[in-house]
């Protein structure tokens, strides 16, 4: 969907309320498809934000991990070299 949200459930360290405000602003601009709103638009748009980080919240609070969490800093490392290498492949 979006290149800018990345996974957040069952992951050391977890995943802090930065990290899932940072995903519900991604997926609300997505949804608008803008990166900011206009003036008329903007308390529409920060709700939303709101709206989804509150869920998101919820949900990761109430997931249940069957597997132990994974190495965040790895998983990011792996995350950065697959792109490169599309990165690579389309230019």
């Amino acid at each position: 969907m979006c290149r800018s949200i990345k996974p957040l459930f069952n992951f050391a360290p977890p995943a802090t309320d930065a990290d899932i405000r940072a995903a519900a602003l991604q997926f609300v601009r997505k949804i608008a498809d803008t990166r900011k709103p206009s003036k008329q638009n903007a308390d529409t748009f920060e709700i939303a934000v709101e709206e989804i980080f509150q869920s998101t919240k919820r949900m990761l609070d109430g997931l249940v991990a069957s597997t132990p969490p994974k190495d965040r800093s790895a998983f990011e490392a792996k995350r950065k070299l697959r792109f490169k290498k599309a990165e690579a492949r389309q230019g």
